[in-house]
């Protein structure tokens, strides 16, 4: 399977590694509109500075899209109407109406768009999955995403512009740690929202409570202003008991539990490729993290009116009698 990618920042370097350890899936060719990023590639496989250009060669059979948040809908909007296979990072879009565009541009021309979602595949999270009872036995479930972006984001400066990233933590975080939650629990839905930014706009900080189909319920905590890194999962069982999986451990040194888990990526978006059938997986999270937003904005506006009215009333009490 002739593969390509598109955007060649800071994650690419992990599907890359994925894509040199002799599974079903052959680095075919790369594309970045910075000639120093496609330096290293020159000579060893087609290099493209425009996507256009790389869709127009017409040899790939899927195409890995890593991009910045704000380029994913129209890069892979490009892809799927030529009918190539799409593996694109979280999130599917920054704007919930090009997420559901995507989706139903995919099932039209009936090519595979899968949203990769890198902690599906890490180890401990798989070892909790396989140890656990049916959903109607957990009581509820708590998904730690804490981190020091700026440690993260390496060059890609993008994450710290509200407008490029689609937020902050929410926007960008927030899908990896929602998806765990579905894998958990199935359906769920936002209850509340509690979300601080910082003075650019960037959300820093958030704690999402949910509500599942089968009862339990789910808290979602982002943290872009963490000193170090953690990354968990607690389950707390109907019968009072408590199963945990700790994201990092056994990866010693920073980021070691990537690698493990973009070849995971890769394995199943050739799967993926191979099976056929629409993935939802991408919307819902987009849509969870829509939700998240819109409530931020409804909890703010009605701040402002009672704001309003509060002021309205003292300006009242403290007004001459006419």
């Amino acid at each position: 399977m002739r593969v390509g990618i598109i955007g060649l920042g800071v994650i690419s370097r992990f599907y890359l590694a994925a894509l040199g350890d002799n599974g079903p899936l052959r680095l075919a060719a790369v594309c970045d509109r910075r000639r120093a990023a496609l330096a290293p590639f020159r000579g060893e496989v087609r290099c493209y500075a425009d996507h256009r250009d790389l869709i127009a060669d017409g040899r790939l059979d899927g195409v890995v899209v890593t991009v910045p948040n704000d380029a994913h809908a129209a890069v892979c909007r490009d892809l799927l109407d030529a009918g190539i296979p799409v593996c694109v990072e979280k999130p599917l879009a920054i704007d919930l109406a090009d997420g559901r565009e995507l989706v139903a541009l995919a099932q039209a021309r009936g090519t595979v768009l899968f949203t990769s979602f890198h902690r599906r595949y890490n180890a401990r999270v798989r070892d909790l999955l396989l140890g656990l009872p049916p959903r109607w036995a957990i009581d509820s479930v708590r998904v730690r995403y804490l981190e020091r972006i700026e440690e993260h984001a390496g060059l890609d400066q993008w994450y710290l512009d509200p407008a490029r990233c689609g937020g902050g933590c929410v926007a960008d975080n927030g899908p990896n740690a929602l998806d765990l939650v579905r894998m958990l629990l199935g359906p769920v839905e936002l209850t509340d929202v509690d979300i601080r930014r910082d003075e650019l706009g960037v959300d820093r900080w958030a704690r999402l409570l949910l509500s599942a189909e089968c009862g339990a319920t789910a808290e979602v905590e982002l943290d872009w202003s963490h000193p170090g890194e953690t990354k968990d999962i607690e389950v707390r069982l109907a019968d009072g008991g408590v199963r945990h999986a700790d994201m990092l451990a056994g990866f010693a040194g920073f980021k070691q539990s990537l690698w493990h888990e973009y070849a995971g990526v890769l394995r199943a978006f050739a799967l993926a490729v191979h099976d056929g059938g629409p993935d939802t997986a991408g919307l819902a999270a987009l849509e969870l993290v829509d939700a998240a937003y819109r409530a931020e904005g409804a909890r703010s506006d009605r701040g402002r009116r009672e704001a309003d009215g509060v002021r309205h009333v003292g300006e009242g009490a403290g007004a001459p009698p006419g």
